[in-house]
């Protein structure tokens, strides 16, 4: 009985080694995002964390659920969307694009008094 266990604890070892030497493992998003120093990930990561919040407000949607887990769903939307604008942020400190001013949710902010909302 251990016997086969341990074939399919090394057979498991092996191929995640194998994975791990090609490079197929999936790369984590850094949890701050000051640690990343690279334009295209950045964006990268901002995109993730955008399908992740559209998949939220999908699933937030539905009349089906309770109160608790509506609660939970917007608490997670919240942090997605403040997160999100830490990696804006990021990237527009890198040299690219500012979201910000283009996005529904701060552009009328920043252009209705000018300075007001700057960064």
């Amino acid at each position: 009985m251990a016997r086969n266990a341990e074939k399919a604890m090394t057979a498991l070892a092996r191929f995640r080694q194998a994975q791990l030497e090609e490079g197929k493992v999936k790369e984590r998003r850094p949890f701050l995002a000051s640690e990343c120093s690279e334009l295209p990930k950045a964006e990268k990561w901002r995109r993730q964390i955008i399908s992740e919040i559209s998949k939220k407000v999908a699933q937030i949607q539905n009349a089906g659920l309770g109160e608790f887990k509506i609660r939970d769903l917007n608490d997670e939307i919240n942090k997605l969307l403040r997160e999100k604008g830490h990696w804006e942020y990021r990237i527009k400190e890198l040299g690219g694009p500012d979201y910000r001013v283009t996005s529904p949710l701060y552009g009328w902010l920043l252009r209705s008094e000018p300075g007001r909302w700057k960064r």
